[in-house]
């Protein structure tokens, strides 16, 4: 039926429009810090057994020999868009609450609401407390506090702090834990380079940086984005050329049924 070649072609071009809007997405934050590109997921739809050849011709009767049926698509659906972690370009940045992670985990992070969220955008600051926060006011968990003798800090790879003090002397004022899971392509975006754990995601494994699996901290460091501008300009070249082909469907359709309507009519 012509209609089912009508919504089949809608339904790509549906697909392939979210399908650009995933990947515009990508491109637009290719200068976000620690941000991880997202892949659009699509899975084909129901079929239908269709009859070639519906009446058995020695019969008269209707053929129902399953090898004159053919299997017939009703297109296309998106699924998920999933993020890809894999690791960032490192950029040195001389800064010394600049952090990026080399390996598997994420910044811990405490919402005003009581919760956690995650991050591997480590471009940290200090508030007005004396507090480590992300650049959107977050502080690290545990919370890492520097005092007014404080000068200036070293982060090990492990994520242990040091404060140089007034007058000389050092000590150390913290740990930096970093947390990992299972599926981190389950984690669920909230912006502000935050993810949120999920079902699909698992409970988070909280560890020490350099151990047991976990990356290491650069400090004076920050990890770029992932995305490759050119694997972006390829799949949105062939994004656009998918759509422009279901849409030509459509148009030959169309064609299709006008030519019916005017032998009918003839």
């Amino acid at each position: 039926m012509p209609t089912r070649a009508l919504r089949t072609a809608a339904s790509g071009m549906y697909a392939q429009e979210l399908n650009i809007e995933v990947i515009s997405n990508n491109i637009a934050n290719i200068n976000t810090t620690g941000y991880k590109k997202n892949t659009a997921q699509f899975e084909d739809l129901m079929y239908q057994q269709v009859n070639v050849d519906p009446v058995n011709s020695s019969t008269g009767g209707v053929n129902q020999n399953s090898s004159s049926a053919i299997q017939i698509g009703n297109g296309v659906q998106p699924t998920s868009d999933e993020k890809i972690f894999t690791q960032g370009d490192i950029t040195q940045t001389n800064n010394q609450l600049d952090l990026a992670i080399q390996g598997d985990g994420f910044f811990q992070v405490l919402k005003p609401d009581g919760t956690y969220a995650y991050t591997r955008a480590g471009a940290f600051q200090v508030n007005g407390s004396g507090k480590i926060v992300t650049s959107s006011g977050y502080p690290l968990d545990p919370p890492i506090t520097l005092d007014q003798n404080s000068l200036s800090v070293s982060i090990a790879t492990d994520g242990t702090i040091t404060a140089q003090q007034v007058g000389g002397g050092s000590k150390i004022i913290g740990n930096i834990e970093l947390a990992r899971f299972m599926n981190p392509g389950g984690l669920t975006s909230l912006g502000n380079n935050l993810y949120a754990q999920t079902d699909a995601s698992g409970t988070p494994i909280i560890g020490t940086p350099n151990k047991d699996g976990f990356g290491t901290i650069n400090q004076g460091y920050l990890e770029s984005s992932n995305v490759d501008i050119v694997q972006e300009m390829i799949a949105m070249i062939a994004a656009q050329r998918a759509y422009e082909i279901n849409s030509k469907t459509v148009q030959t359709v169309q064609d299709m049924m006008t030519m019916a309507n005017n032998l009918k009519q003839n």
